[in-house]
């Protein structure tokens, strides 16, 4: 498969190295010192899952260099998601598929409206990883699941040759059932957890610990679990608690990435996961005054404010 991973940090750079190990054609679409990392000394994996080393692996940061793909994984952050769906329209063929990796519930709606919703397959990451160094990934946990599928459920030639393709890369993929579920059970704890642990500047061990913000995370874990079942109504039952039960399991020192970007002084993502709980509950009609508090205190440093 020829496939280009628009946005290669972490988590692109991680699929995206496996896969082009595995002998696929890969081009790394990133930028900056990461990028120049890359094209110098190539792309180093340092994962429980066996490291690696690509020594020479093609990157650029012009999406018009790279030519049509048969797959792009769409890494970039909910921000960049409509430049970057300008960006890759000259890698696009009349069937391409351009899988969507962005947290929150929005980035595949918003990119369709651009390039087409024929070319889009929502995506959910599930990977611990991040740059210590500009042209290398830390993977920290045997976990490494990319969940993908078509909206309508079928499981088409495109989907199921990515996952194949993933599979034989030694990582993980996983076509679900229905995508939308994936996206919300994510979503679910997601925007509570980013918003909190960002606003605290507090690692999951403190909050899980205390019986007042434990309380006041599952109640806008709920809160988000009653906007997704106004906007997808078929959606599992028990969803808080079976989210709350992986969240148990998860380490103290566990804080959403939104956290470290804060802490960098680079721009959150706090509109596409507290934030789009706000719009899309105004839009459905379901209150979401936890949710409010999160997004409107953390306005002030969405733009890349240290605080």
């Amino acid at each position: 498969m020829r496939i280009a991973v628009m946005g290669a940090g972490a988590l692109g750079g991680y699929f995206g190295a496996r896969l082009a190990a595995a002998g696929n054609e890969v081009v790394l679409i990133a930028r900056g010192a990461h990028l120049a990392a890359i094209q110098e000394r190539g792309l180093k994996i340092l994962s429980p899952r066996g490291d690696l080393h690509m020594s020479e692996i093609a990157a650029t940061d012009d999406p018009r260099s790279v030519g049509p793909v048969d797959v792009v994984l769409f890494m970039v952050k909910n921000y960049d998601v409509e430049s970057g769906a300008q960006a890759i329209a000259p890698m696009l063929k009349s069937d391409t598929m351009v899988v969507t990796c962005q947290n929150g519930v929005s980035a595949h709606d918003r990119l369709g409206a651009i390039i087409g919703m024929q070319h889009v397959v929502p995506g959910v990451a599930r990977i611990p990883a991040d740059i210590p160094e500009p042209g290398v990934i830390n993977h920290s946990a045997m976990w490494d699941t990319l969940s993908f599928g078509e909206l309508d459920g079928r499981v088409t030639p495109r989907v199921a040759a990515l996952r194949d393709a993933i599979i034989d890369a030694g990582a993980t993929a996983v076509i679900p059932d229905n995508i939308l579920h994936d996206l919300w059970v994510k979503f679910i704890s997601q925007a509570m957890l980013a918003s909190i642990t960002t606003l605290t500047r507090l690692d999951m061990g403190p909050l899980r610990n205390n019986p007042d913000s434990r309380a006041l995370f599952l109640a806008g874990m709920a809160e988000t679990n009653r906007v997704g079942r106004a906007m997808v109504p078929d959606l599992p039952e028990g969803l808080v608690e079976q989210t709350w039960k992986t969240i148990s399991t998860l380490p103290d020192t566990m804080h959403a990435s939104m956290l470290d970007d804060l802490r960098a002084g680079k721009r959150l993502e706090v509109d596409y996961l507290s934030g789009d709980v706000v719009r899309l509950g105004r839009q459905y009609g379901v209150p979401t005054p936890i949710h409010e508090v999160f997004w409107s205190t953390l306005q002030p440093f969405k733009y890349g404010s240290s605080g």
